[in-house]
């Protein structure tokens, strides 16, 4: 086993579970964090997202199950001198400027100097690097915690809902920041309620509900189906007959006006047609539709309910 085969797995997650009293916040989590991409954990306010990123950042006690850093080969306190972390708002002296504020952590965590300016530079601060941290809005704010994080140029950074509270200006620096962090090669753990933030940043997902995880795994597999399709023609019930003996139909619904066919296999819409055409069904209404992460999160969390 090579040194790449042991560093492969930066977190490894083991039925991690936390209860406060009768509240389950955390419920039995697995999942392993692997170098190089970008992770989020979604969930609504109170899905146990941000007790997730306590425990592992030895803030909250577990009440079973556990993890391991780096395969095991550090323990916690010493592991986590290689992550960077944001889990609160930022907390800076407001009279003293950004890079002075930067000095005196950078002494915290014993690194050079040096990386004050890099690390500025990295989240478009620099030409703001002698102003005051109260002249800052609230995005600037977020932006130096993040360059304060990377200055012991962690392998993984934590941010417990990054974007919370910005502007949409400022929401996209942010977004754009983490896209190029993670394009240097610095893992990403980031915590967020938005869709929408884990769709256009994160390239695996850990869905929670309740404390209970409900997917982990890409981004992609959840967004890119093979789509489906929406029909309407002259004779419904020819259509479906017609539909059911279409090999690469999984199955069909009816959906108000329209049928709706899903394919187990890629499948193009003028083969479709077609296909249906040589059956003798004249369509009236023919669309290829693909799911959102949205739309998955919805099927997700209503199947948990059920």
């Amino acid at each position: 086993m090579g040194v790449n085969t042991i560093m492969n797995n930066i977190l490894t997650v083991t039925q991690l579970t936390k209860k406060f009293g009768h509240i389950t916040a955390v419920d039995t989590l697995s999942f392993s964090i692997k170098k190089g991409n970008v992770y989020g954990i979604l969930g609504p306010n109170g899905s146990g997202k941000s007790t997730t990123l306590g425990m592992i950042l030895n803030v909250v006690n577990p009440t079973s199950g556990g993890f391991s850093w780096f395969d095991g080969t550090h323990n916690t306190h010493q592991a986590l001198k290689r992550v960077g972390a944001i889990i609160e708002r930022p907390n800076f002296y407001p009279y003293m400027t950004a890079a002075q504020n930067l000095r005196l952590v950078s002494r915290i965590k014993e690194v050079p100097k040096s990386k004050i300016d890099e690390k500025l530079a990295l989240v478009d601060l620099l030409a703001r690097k002698n102003d005051k941290f109260k002249t800052f809005s609230l995005g600037m704010k977020q932006r130096l915690a993040i360059a304060s994080a990377l200055l012991n140029d962690p392998e993984i950074l934590i941010l417990d809902e990054p974007t919370n509270g910005l502007d949409p200006q400022g929401i996209a620096k942010v977004r754009n920041i983490i896209k190029k962090i993670a394009a240097q090669g610095t893992t990403i753990l980031l915590a967020s309620h938005l869709l929408d933030e884990v769709e256009k940043v994160c390239s695996h997902v850990l869905v929670l509900q309740k404390g209970k995880q409900i997917y982990f795994g890409k981004v992609t597999a959840l967004t890119t189906d093979h789509g489906y399709f929406e029909l309407n023609a002259t004779n419904v019930d020819a259509l479906q007959k017609a539909l059911s003996s279409i090999t690469a139909i999984e199955h069909i619904e009816v959906d108000g006006d329209y049928i709706l066919a899903y394919p187990n296999t890629p499948l193009d819409i003028a083969e479709l047609s077609k296909s249906l055409a040589d059956n003798g069904i004249v369509l009236t209404h023919l669309a290829q539709k693909y799911k959102s992460l949205e739309d998955q999160f919805l099927t997700l969390t209503q199947n948990q309910q059920a």
